[in-house]
């Protein structure tokens, strides 16, 4: 009897989360949830029909709106997983219903906005974070390791990019708008899509140096003439380091996923059109003065938070009122560096109260 009251007090704690969007990535979301602790996805909102059919066939009630969904009394929580270019309304609107707001990456367009949304969290007492979920990648661990035993010495470059023949539309539901990631209305381009990881990663890889400059070159050359198919963003750092991001989705011959050199030496890990984190994380060191014959396999980092593991650091954070997986305000700084991205060569500010 102990056991059934302690396993039915656990049901009763559930907290049940809306997803607002229910395109590939809601989807993807649905199927982490399944395994979470103390949240589980119970309902959507999309304008989609075949989106909806899809959720109530996955056992979730379907909403045809965002109001109807936070009408809902019986949701705690929701996820903000359509188009980037509307995350700061419906993330506001969430917040306004007295919802806990998890929201995918990037928070919001820009900084201004996304630091509306902590105010209104920080005055309504709710949880608000962000899915950065490549926080915990392999290759990222496995750099930032290195980074921090000191195998490269004082570091001289980073760069991180992606290559590929291929739009960022990807494997995109094609029952609403397939090519919105190609398009600047609904916050399209690849700046945001994996440029908003990849500049999440790096500047958290030079703490605690901070940028003090930012210049990039943001193209639409194929598959998009309405934002950037292909985005450089070079960064120089107060300790005299520089580094760049690269999206590019126009090449057929991929440069390495990461290049570091330092004083002590470099190291390269291949790009994989796969996405496979783990053959990224092959990071193969020349010591200085070396050739690449005396190349050095560096050990990889043990596996970081699955993203069940993150929705579980959400519910907790709602229960326990601590901080989740991605504190919010250490998303401020991203979306710094993106904003000065896209108003072209620009200062960074290192003294705001954004930097962790």
């Amino acid at each position: 009897m102990v056991l059934n009251s302690a396993i039915g007090n656990r049901q009763s704690a559930m907290l049940s989360l809306g997803l607002i969007g229910f395109g590939r990535i809601g989807a993807e979301h649905a199927a982490w949830l399944q395994a979470a602790d103390g949240i589980r996805a119970a309902a959507v909102a999309d304008i989609t029909p075949a989106r909806r059919q899809l959720a109530e066939a996955r056992g979730l009630i379907a909403y045809e709106s965002i109001e109807a969904l936070l009408a809902d009394k019986k949701i705690d929580a929701v996820l903000v997983a359509n188009p980037t270019a509307f995350h700061f309304d419906a993330a506001m609107a969430a917040l306004s219903a007295g919802k806990h707001v998890m929201v995918e990456k990037p928070i919001t367009l820009d900084l201004p906005q996304a630091l509306k949304l902590i105010e209104c969290a920080q005055q309504r007492g709710l949880v608000l974070s962000v899915f950065h979920n490549r926080r915990w990648d392999r290759d990222y661990l496995t750099v930032q390791a290195a980074i921090q035993s000191g195998v490269f010495g004082k570091i001289i470059n980073i760069e991180s990019r992606l290559g590929q023949w291929s739009s960022c539309v990807g494997p995109a539901a094609r029952e609403y708008r397939p090519g919105w990631r190609n398009e600047a209305a609904y916050g399209g381009g690849g700046l945001y899509d994996w440029g908003s990881h990849f500049v999440d990663q790096l500047w958290r890889l030079m703490l605690p140096a901070k940028p003090v400059e930012v210049f990039a070159q943001l193209r639409g050359n194929v598959w998009t003439r309405d934002c950037d198919d292909f985005a450089r963003v070079c960064l120089s750092f107060d300790n005299g380091a520089v580094a760049m991001v690269e999206i590019n989705t126009t090449t057929t011959r991929p440069l390495p996923r990461w290049h570091i050199d330092g004083t002590a030496g470099s190291a390269d890990s291949p790009f994989d059109l796969t996405f496979n984190v783990d053959h990224w994380a092959d990071l193969d060191f020349v010591p200085a003065g070396q050739d690449a014959a005396a190349a050095i396999r560096l050990p990889k980092a043990a596996a970081g938070l699955s993203e069940t593991e993150i929705w579980n650091r959400f519910a907790k954070a709602i229960e326990l009122k601590q901080e989740p997986a991605v504190p919010v305000r250490s998303v401020l700084p991203t979306m710094a560096i993106l904003d000065a991205a896209r108003n072209g060569a620009s200062k960074v500010l290192t003294d705001l109260a954004i930097w962790v």
